[in-house]
């Protein structure tokens, strides 16, 4: 009998002793089985384009195999994304920095070494068009081993398509921000969805495009994430808001006279230049270390091995913040050049922030409202004391000393938000009077064009006034109705509702809000045009009604204050100013009820569920009306 004694590797078959008489074909059998079985050597997304990739000549200043030592700063950023613990990575960059390359490295990966389905999603369709033909399509011709697995799209049996590409164990697809087809019905394990702050804010009807993406991948334990952009307004930024739920990871360097650990920080950067016209010549560029305070150049600082150092490190979601000092495809002198340029035009400015520095811009809020034409052209008259679309109602309560005044405020699906009533009673809040008048209030029930019965389901009362320990008392008794005592702190930094505690003689369940945050949020909401996500409605009063409260001395509170920027100690600093002779009441109610709803609904989720229910989780349905199909708005003037 034949016997074949065989030891078996993965990287090759060896054949330790073969006894005559054996078939050379079964060798060969069992090499090819060998290759077949082996697993994939473990890799990371830098090591597979070092390896695999290849930069087209037409999308790239140096054509040709990858090199994550030319931009060290990306192999990081690549490589969390195989972090089997971390879902989701956020990139709020510069340009120049190559968050093209990361999201094509990035696909090229799982095409190639881990087949999933994928989705690449750009601002517009258009976009999603330009971004297959001349940046995906040339890394696929250009790379062998994707070239070898997507089919040619001229072959009759193949399933490349401009917006599709297969390829063994899944396919990548590309999809536009505003295209709500092309975001519906299809699970994905990978989302990379690329320049996020220009997408609009809803897909069509059907809500925010990003949310509606996240939503396609829910199905996989193993999903990725990927969220890039540029960031631009202040409190409107998507990718601003993402980052400052992460780890916030910023790149560092060590300085190289002392080797202290920091970022490339534009206060920092020193420089001499000379104007004539338009043309800028800039000289002695060099950054100052904040430590030691020597000046070094340029090539100095960037022949420096950096890191990535976390301000949470503790926090699973990774972001990571870079700005183009950092680039090597930017010179300082250039990016201060471009300054230079932009200063003196607001517009040019606010580009250069975002772009190279990698920043949001600051608008000051306050200049850019007008009270009259909030006034005349957004009030719109409700056909039931709460409209259509309102799923939820929050108050919030501001304590004066001769009287206390509450707005309740109506919320519905990605904070559209309506005024309901603008109340104010009269009376010393050191007597229990006034406040079992707005105890009564508070206990009021709304009918709802919807069909259904709706009660306040959380308030915020200031104590930050002359009557703290009443306003304790009052919040404490009522905290199984979701009425809590809250205190403003101003500053930058600091989220709406930022902390909380009972470390007062009630022992009342205090909030602390960042006050400065939910004013930028209510002036940013303001200035929304559009009907849907973040638009804030304001009745008119009907003739068969008592009027709701929303006169024109409203708007000029709702508008009371600007945001204006000031040199204090040789810094700028940017907060908010209340207007001369204005009373700013309403600003403040608004900010709390807004903080009410935060409070109360803390899952953003929550009320795409309860839309289907059009009903709040305090409301009893009022069974002799028929619920109303569609939704109606009537508005004046908008």
């Amino acid at each position: 009998m034949s016997m074949l004694i065989l030891k078996v590797r993965w990287n090759q078959l060896k054949v330790v002793k073969r006894l005559e008489g054996v078939d050379p074909k079964t060798i060969r059998l069992f090499q090819k089985i060998s290759q077949v079985l082996k697993p994939p050597p473990k890799m990371t997304v830098s090591q597979w384009a070092e390896a695999e990739r290849r930069l087209p000549a037409e999308d790239s200043a140096e054509p040709g195999r990858y090199r994550t030592s030319r931009a060290p700063y990306q192999r990081r950023m690549q490589d969390v994304i195989n972090d089997p613990y971390i879902d989701t990575i956020v990139f709020m960059t510069s340009a120049q920095i190559g968050k093209t390359v990361i999201i094509l490295n990035s696909a090229g990966f799982f095409m190639d070494h881990d087949p999933s389905p994928i989705m690449i999603m750009q601002p517009t369709l258009e976009m999603a068009q330009t971004f297959s033909k001349k940046r995906l399509s040339p890394m696929i011709r250009d790379t062998p081993v994707l070239r070898d697995k997507v089919k040619d799209a001229k072959s009759r049996d193949s399933d490349n398509t401009i917006l599709e590409k297969g390829f063994p164990g899944g396919y990548v697809v590309m999809v536009g921000a505003n295209s709500p087809s092309s975001l519906a019905s299809r699970p994905m394990r990978v989302l990379l969805a690329d320049e996020i702050d220009r997408f609009p804010e809803s897909a069509g009807n059907e809500g925010d495009p990003l949310k509606l993406a996240e939503k396609r991948t829910k199905t996989f334990w193993n999903k990725k994430k990927v969220y890039v952009s540029t960031p631009t307004i202040k409190g409107k930024s998507r990718i601003e808001k993402e980052f400052n739920s992460s780890s916030q990871e910023e790149w560092h360097v060590p300085c190289p006279e002392c080797d202290k650990l920091q970022t490339y920080a534009w206060p920092q950067i020193k420089f001499s230049h000379e104007s004539e016209g338009d043309i800028h010549s800039v000289s002695d560029v060099g950054m100052v270390c904040k430590y030691c305070g020597v000046i070094s150049e340029e090539v100095q600082w960037k022949l420096r091995e950096g890191k990535w150092i976390a301000k949470y490190p503790e926090v699973k979601k990774k972001g990571f913040h870079i700005n183009a000092f950092a680039s090597p495809w930017e010179t300082w002198e250039s990016i201060i050049e471009d300054f230079l340029d932009a200063k003196g035009d607001k517009e040019q400015l606010k580009v250069w922030v975002n772009t190279m520095l990698g920043e949001t811009w600051e608008e000051e809020e306050g200049e850019k409202l007008d009270h009259e034409h909030l006034y005349k052209h957004r009030r719109e008259e409700y056909h039931a004391e709460v409209p259509s679309g309102t799923l939820v109602l929050t108050a919030g309560v501001d304590v004066q000393d001769d009287r206390l005044e509450v707005e309740v405020v109506g919320w519905g699906v990605e904070m559209e938000s309506w005024g309901i009533e603008y109340r104010k009673f009269y009376g010393d809040p050191d007597k229990v009077d006034v406040w079992n008048a707005l105890d009564n209030f508070l206990l009021k029930t709304y009918e709802s064009e919807d069909g259904h019965s709706l009660k306040i389901a959380s308030t915020c009362v200031d104590s930050g006034g002359h009557f703290t320990q009443e306003t304790y008392r009052f919040t404490k008794a009522r905290e199984h109705r979701h009425v809590y005592s809250i205190k403003g702190i101003g500053g930058p930094g600091r989220a709406l509702v930022h902390k909380h505690s009972r470390n007062n003689r009630e022992k009342a369940l205090l909030f602390s809000l960042g006050v400065d945050d939910g004013k930028a949020k209510i002036y940013s909401r303001l200035k929304t045009e559009t009907i849907g996500p973040g638009y804030c409605h304001f009745p008119r009063d009907r003739e068969d009604e008592t009027g709701r409260g929303y006169t024109e001395e409203y708007f000029k509170g709702l508008l009371g204050e600007r945001f204006v920027k000031e040199h204090k100690n040789g810094k700028m600093q940017m907060r908010w100013v209340k207007k001369s002779g204005v009373r700013n009441e309403p600003l403040d109610l608004r900010n709390y009820a807004t903080a009410a709803f935060e409070i109360a609904f803390p899952d953003p989720d929550y009320l795409y569920r309860l839309q289907d229910r059009v009903i709040s989780p305090t409301s009893k349905p009022i069974r002799s009306k028929k619920r109303k199909k569609g939704r109606k708005v009537h508005s004046s003037g908008v």
